[in-house]
């Protein structure tokens, strides 16, 4: 169990570093208003997105022997909270300010993931009959009709579906890990689960690259870490036998709560591309009628429009 809790610890710290990167990457492609070529070569072309990407697969590397050998509730409330890292990492060497409810949902990790560790028993199988194989095949594939459909809309609700669709295909991936035929090569080509976990890994960035242009990083990771987490989790424990220590499942329990809750305090700091200098995400193309356009910067004499919670100008005409 100390080997598997190790890597995900040190997993942790790649995805949370991974992140701020990948954030500014998806920032600074052109906006995509659809799934296309063109967008995954503007990835590809920022080093900040690479980097990212490559901090993310040294993470799932290492998660792999935590998702082998430890429960999926512990190893993806593990994972998950990778804010707490983004939060003092942002803290030390950007100079970014800690609030007090920052300071809590540190707290919160630390102590949920502390209660969690203590109240986790043995993993569950690593096997599972061929139709859940095939089902985490179909899931992914509808992750990606899904992604589709809503990467032709807008705006922050737009924004939390590509999340959580995100953490649909991120959530696939661990349990593909978890159950994945490695008896031989043949055996791993020609196990559903292997394409499940392919196009999960690959949905899932295209989805959260999707979302991260069209709302705040806070609403995308709030709502991948609920399908991300939670997933995974109840199908650990229901279908393939996760438990806690005897007597002790209370203390499983709660820490994943408390867990959970922290990360969801914390997501605000996924807003970190601000201290990075990273631009702004671009605006959708196409008028807005909900905004009010600038034509010229703000002068004396022009009056605030908070309509929409946002401090703009609307220049008064004489």
């Amino acid at each position: 169990m100390l080997l598997g809790l190790t890597t995900a610890l040190v997993a942790t710290v790649c995805f949370g570093f991974g992140s701020v990167f990948q954030a500014g990457g998806a920032r600074e492609a052109p906006h995509a208003d659809r799934v296309r070529v063109g967008l995954l070569a503007a990835l590809l072309r920022s080093w900040r997105f690479l980097l990212g990407t490559g901090l993310d697969i040294a993470g799932f590397a290492l998660s792999i022997v935590a998702l082998r050998t430890l429960p999926l509730f512990l190893v993806q409330a593990v994972t998950n909270a990778s804010l707490a890292v983004t939060a003092l990492a942002a803290a030390r060497l950007l100079g970014a300010r800690l609030h007090r409810a920052d300071l809590l949902g540190i707290a919160a990790v630390v102590v949920g993931l502390t209660l969690l560790a203590l109240g986790s028993g043995h993993a569950g199988r690593d096997h599972a009959p061929a139709a859940f194989h095939w089902a985490l095949l179909a899931t992914t594939v509808l992750m990606l009709l899904l992604t589709f459909v809503l990467a032709r809309r807008s705006g922050n609700t737009a924004a939390v579906g590509l999340g959580l669709l995100a953490g649909v295909g991120f959530g696939v991936t661990s349990l593909a890990v978890r159950v994945l035929d490695v008896s031989g090569p043949l055996d791993v080509f020609t196990d559903p689960a292997a394409y499940g976990l392919a196009l999960g890994g690959l949905g899932g960035y295209l989805a959260y690259a999707l979302a991260l242009q069209r709302g705040t990083v806070t609403a995308v990771t709030a709502a991948g870490t609920v399908s991300e987490t939670f997933g995974p989790a109840l199908v650990g424990v229901v279908a393939l036998g996760d438990t806690a220590r005897p007597a002790y499942a209370w203390c499983a329990l709660t820490g994943f709560v408390v867990a959970v809750g922290g990360t969801f305090v914390l997501s605000r700091f996924g807003e970190v591309d601000s201290e990075l200098g990273l631009p702004p995400a671009p605006a959708p193309s196409g008028p807005d009628p909900g905004r009010v356009a600038r034509t010229a910067p703000p002068c004396k004499g022009d009056l605030p429009d908070k309509t929409d919670g946002e401090v703009r100008t609307e220049r008064q005409v004489p």
